[in-house]
């Protein structure tokens, strides 16, 4: 019985191979070379005679197909008989023209590098590129170059000198298959292709560029203009020798597009000889066939390449087909007409450069060939910006090309590093690139164009403020930092206070709006000079601050900070139009002799009396040693009775949080420099000055705690929990008293 199962098994498993062995004989034209019909037993003695008779026939037809068929006899149309290097089959939207059908025939010209020249290609092979993987974009470079040059021959012809070229009007594409278990790579061109004498000039001598030499014969023909070779790629001639970083051994088939050219092979293991010989049933082009090393074999895997065309040369001008299927269907939409790009073009396009999901919140579509050729792509993210982003580590995200091939995808210099939250695109052909087309050069070209790039974002940016002001606010709520940064980090004061226009901030005067430094300026005070500011947490302690009182008097309107680091970037930006900004702790610091001085009798109104100052202010001197630098009064005060004001009150602010619980408590002061200011109105104030005849140890421990209030206030206090300790004891001395 087992027998009898595991037979009815395997005519399970045959049914489907008789309905395909039914497939591979047509009903007309070729009669099959055996009659095969299939009895269909009900009983299992009937199962195991059909399924014997099945096998029986299939063996038939495979030794027919044998015996009349040999290998010298080609076989009949309704059997495939060519090879390719894709192992897909047929399917909707496929296309290849790769095929394994180059035979050399005929004796091979052995030639040899010259020794200098062997040396420059061991350099190439092992040294000049820092990736494997961009011999890729240099060979799709090479291929691109080829459909450009006959692109332009064609066009440039004449209706009579057309008939000069073989299949004139074929397709002009890339075609590039992938061999895993040969471990081969093939890249095929429909291009120019190339005569022996071009072959041993081309790929015989390195540093030879035979895209520059055919872009020179067009100039100096004077039918070469900024349009019709733009498109051309090579520059240096050693792109294709990097395809020996990776190869054992580069075959090389090309046939001339000249009528009547013949087809040729090269070839070459890189150790320094190169053999040239005729070929038969070679395409019009350029087909290159690498050999893979062990190592490389992954070069040889079509997702692998995918994603380096994806990196490298997605916008080609002409279609890369991979294991044919068309590998580069996104347009080099940076290079069309601004107007000609809709919203759903760049809507793909941002996600692509962008590798994210989400829709762009502005976009920056520019050319200009003043003070460079520059074709730039620019996106603001709609999302905000991750935690990543904002560190000063991550990498840009602007892709640099040259003529639409990718030179770096995240150029550090290109951009500052405060734009780093931009995604896009930038191509210019007057970028200095090194030898393998990886690195910049002549730094004072990329200065400027990093200039020409961040003010035309900049002016884009301001532009944006202008006329769409809530959703330039909400980009400013979510990417306000990085603008900031720019400020802090920029060197150039005009840049600052370029940056400077874009910057949003609360006032004194408008509760809930924001305002800009040019509406600050346009509104100010007449005969105001100077741009006030105030660092607080919140809108509260803000209006409450000591440090207001004396502005508010005066009707002055004040920029109120409440981020941490605002008061620093508004100390760096230090002047904008020409006016300083000041923050209000150091006009507090500032003499005001109207304020600060008594009247004609001696006495400010409501006040101690002078002789009253004169004992208070050096008893407090002595009682704050090694604390204060200087003790005086102010009349800028009203509501509170005592500040602290230091030089600049930004910095020490920033010294406290960051650095001062590395030095001792008497280091500090003496780093801050302190000057303790008092107010001669205030009760407390008055109230102190007798207690230091009356009671001097409650006055005293009064002063202290007046000064630790105003460092407090100050926001000079690390840790404010450590004047508990001082307070109680202020606390029981009073009630001791009661």
């Amino acid at each position: 019985m087992s027998v009898v199962n595991g037979l009815l098994r395997v005519s399970r498993l045959i049914r489907p191979s008789t309905a395909l062995a039914r497939c591979l004989v047509p009903a007309t034209s070729h009669p099959a070379p055996a009659s095969i019909s299939f009895a269909q037993g009900k009983t299992k003695q009937g199962a195991i005679s059909s399924t014997f008779y099945v096998v029986t026939q299939l063996c038939r037809l495979s030794y027919i197909v044998v015996t009349f068929f040999p290998a010298s006899r080609s076989l009949p149309a309704w059997i495939p008989t060519h090879r390719t290097l894709s192992t897909k089959v047929a399917e909707e939207g496929y296309h290849s023209i790769i095929r394994d059908q180059e035979k050399a025939v005929g004796a091979s010209d052995k030639h040899e590098f010259q020794a200098e020249t062997r040396m420059l290609l061991d350099i190439v092979a092992r040294s000049l590129y820092s990736d494997k993987e961009v011999f890729v974009r240099e060979l799709v470079s090479n291929a691109s170059d080829a459909l450009e040059k006959f692109r332009f021959l064609i066009q440039a012809s004449t209706d009579g000198a057309s008939g000069d070229f073989a299949e004139a009007d074929r397709a002009l594409e890339i075609h590039i298959g992938t061999n895993k278990q040969d471990r081969q790579l093939t890249i095929q061109d429909t291009g120019i292709g190339m005569t022996r004498e071009e072959l041993v000039a081309n790929l015989g001598t390195i540093a030879r560029s035979g895209s520059k030499h055919f872009i020179e014969q067009l100039k100096e023909s004077g039918r070469g203009t900024q349009e019709n070779v733009q498109n051309i790629i090579g520059q240096f001639g050693v792109g294709f020798y990097s395809a020996f970083m990776v190869a054992d051994r580069v075959d090389v088939y090309t046939r001339s597009s000249r009528a009547g050219a013949p087809g040729l092979k090269w070839s070459s293991d890189g150790s320094g000889t190169f053999e040239i010989q005729e070929a038969e049933n070679v395409a019009i082009g350029t087909k290159i066939v690498i050999h893979l090393k062990a190592d490389c074999r992954e070069f040889s895997d079509e997702d692998r390449i995918r994603e380096v065309i994806r990196r490298y040369s997605n916008f080609v001008g002409s279609p890369i087909f991979l294991n044919g299927k068309q590998a580069n269907q996104i347009q080099p939409i940076w290079l069309m007409e601004p107007k000609q790009v809709t919203a759903e073009q760049h809507n793909e396009f941002y996600r692509f450069v962008g590798n994210t999901f989400d829709t762009p919140r502005f976009t920056l579509h520019y050319k200009t060939d003043v003070p460079l050729s520059i074709r730039a792509l620019l996106y603001f993210p709609e999302g905000k910006p991750g935690l990543f982003e904002m560190s000063r580590d991550a990498d840009g995200g602007v892709a640099l090309y040259t003529r639409k091939v990718l030179i770096q995808s995240k150029t550090e210099n290109l951009l500052p590093k405060w734009l780093r939250f931009l995604k896009g695109v930038v191509d210019s052909e007057d970028i200095p690139l090194n030898l393998s087309r990886e690195l910049l050069q002549n730094s004072a070209l990329i200065r400027k164009l990093r200039t020409a790039l961040t003010n035309r974002t900049l002016r884009f940016l301001h532009d944006r403020s202008q006329k769409e002001p809530e959703s330039y606010d909400k980009f400013y709520k979510d990417y306000g930092l990085f603008l900031k940064e720019g400020i802090v980090t920029s060197q150039e004061q005009q840049e600052k206070e370029e940056i400077a226009k874009l910057l949003r901030f609360e006032t004194s005067k408008e509760p809930d709006r924001t305002v800009s430094l040019p509406e600050y300026c346009q509104r100010q005070a007449e005969g105001q000079k100077d741009i006030y500011y105030l660092a607080a947490p919140n809108r509260t302690l803000a209006e409450a601050s000591p440090y207001y009182e004396s502005l508010k008097k005066r009707g002055i309107e004040v920029l109120f900070c409440y981020e941490a680091y605002d008061e620093l970037v508004l100390m760096q930006l230090g002047m904008y139009l020409g006016k300083n900004l000041v923050s209000v702790e150091k006009e507090m610091r500032r003499s005001d002799p109207a304020s600060d001085s008594p009247d004609a009798d001696g006495l400010i109104e409501g006040s101690l009396l002078k002789t009253q100052i004169d004992e208070l202010l050096p008893w407090l001197k002595q009682r704050l040693t090694g604390k204060v630098s200087n003790v005086k009064t102010t009349g800028k005060l009203d509501t509170h009775p005592c500040v602290v004001t230091v030089e600049e009150m930004a910095a020490a602010r920033h010294f406290i949080k960051t650095q001062s619980h590395n030095i001792s408590e008497e280091n500090r002061y003496a780093l801050l420099q302190p000057q303790f200011e008092i107010n001669p109105k205030h009760p407390i104030i008055k109230k102190l000055h007798k207690l230091t005849t009356s009671d001097p140890e409650l006055a005293e421990l009064l002063a202290k705690q007046l000064f630790s209030n105003a460092m407090v206030g100050a926001g000079l206090v690390d840790d404010p929990r450590m004047l508990l300790t001082s307070m109680n004891d202020l606390l029981q001395k009073v009630l001791d008293k009661h």
